[in-house]
Formats: structure tokens, sequence, C-alpha cells
């Protein structure tokens, strides 16, 4: 995946809610799995210009505890997907120096997928030119509950004092801890949501939202984004210099 963009982009970490294969499917008359399909081609292309952009950390949201809704079928095929993925892709991530790691509730999965996925974080754990997160079973809300459920058990043995939990105690128990938040949000398909993905570590992330579909996304689209957000002013809740004279 070729860009222009300036190898040193001012974003640390990146954040893709991958979404519109379906779509992107439909409109070609094809089954749902072929967009899915298309869009892992799309994760290979990205994951390689995302590093060689200088971007430290990208997360991908790949499956959300809500998809179990969908059908069985569908739902097999994405996990197989999953599988296939990290199989054949392990040994060039390995390569290039990324660091992957997979954030969600591995209750439910397939215990050879388990495998693989501790695997993959085994033989990638000492790399340091890009880490990979795949958010997958993953719910923003079931992370953050299940974060206060452990910070409940150190209160209830005595550990903690529950006037004393700041919000750098809850997120030391979240799965992306030692990581920065995002800085930028990318969502594809026209969907204006987050749609439960970080739900907390996105409290004062840039969003940018594209009607291109996931498989469509491509090179020029990243590049837009990428620009986008090097053109935004991030106060963090304060207010502009000259501003705060005259308030």
């Amino acid at each position: 995946m070729e860009t222009d963009v300036d190898p040193i982009a001012p974003v640390s970490h990146l954040a893709i809610v991958m979404d519109g294969n379906g779509r992107w499917a439909r409109q070609r008359n094809l089954p749902r799995q072929e967009g899915h399909a298309a869009g892992v081609e799309t994760v290979r292309r990205a994951v390689r210009f995302i590093a060689d952009a200088g971007i430290d950390c990208l997360t991908l949201f790949s499956f959300s505890t809500e998809n179990w809704q969908r059908p069985s079928g569908e739902v097999k095929f994405l996990m197989r997907l999953l599988k296939h993925y990290i199989e054949a892709d392990l040994a060039e991530l390995h390569k290039n120096d990324v660091r992957v790691k997979i954030i969600g509730r591995r209750q439910g999965l397939d215990a050879q997928l388990v495998k693989l996925i501790e695997h993959a974080e085994q033989v990638t754990a000492a790399n340091t030119r890009m880490r990979l997160q795949i958010a997958f079973n993953y719910g923003a809300r079931e992370e953050i509950a299940e974060a206060a459920a452990r910070l409940a058990v150190r209160v209830a043995k005595g550990e903690l004092d529950a006037a004393n939990i700041t919000p750098d105690l809850v997120d030391a128990e979240l799965s992306t801890h030692g990581l920065p938040d995002p800085d930028l949000v990318i969502r594809t398909s026209g969907e204006n949501r987050l749609s439960n993905f970080l739900l907390w570590q996105c409290a004062y992330s840039e969003f940018y939202f594209t009607d291109v579909l996931w498989p469509d996304f491509d090179a020029v689209n990243l590049n837009a984004a990428l620009q986008a957000y090097q053109r935004r002013e991030r106060r963090f809740g304060q207010v502009e210099p000259a501003l705060s004279k005259t308030d």
C-alpha cells in the first residue's frame, strides 16, 4: 500500500472500526463471507502502510460481543478468518517487528484458536516497531464492567479503599493498559458511532468517518484521514490560549 503521508505522522495510536464488508459483498451480489475475506486483504495492506508511516500502535475492531447474534455460518466463518490470518501472516508480522495482541474475551472461543492467539502473542512479545491489537469478541462496556469487578474484589478483600479508586486504577485493569489512548479513530462505511468500541480509551480521541466501505479503503483514504487529523487542534477540554485571557 503506497502513500505519500509523512512517515513521521502525528498519530501514536490509530484505531479503526472496519465496517462495510457485508454491504460491499451485497453490492456485488456476493455472499457476505466474500466481503469479510476481502476485508482481511485490506487489513494486510493497511497494517503494512501504518507500520511504514511510523505509527506506534494500531487497534482494529474485528468482532464484537454483539456479533454472536449474526447467523451461525457467518460467525464460524469469521472465526476461521482470524485463525487463517494469524497462521498466514504471523511470520511476516514477526519479521517486520510487529507485536501482536488480541483483546477481548477468550471464553467461548475454540480452544485451538485460543492456543493460536497465545502463540502469536508469545512469539511477537519482544517486537517493538508497532503494536497491532485486534479487538475480537470484544465489547467496551463488558471491558469496563470487568475492570470494575476486579477493583470491587480488591475493595472486598480490604486491599483497596473504594474512595481511592481513580481513573488511573481503572485504566490499569483494561486490556489496553500500558498503551496511549487512541489519537484518531477511523470508521468506514458511513456509520457515525463507536458501537461499543474502546469507550473509555476514546474519551478525547479525534474521529474520522468515511462512506468508503472497508474492503475499498485504500492508501488514498488513509492518507486523507491522517491529513485531516493533522489539521485538528487537540485541547483535551482546555480552551484556546487567546480565549483563556478573556474568559
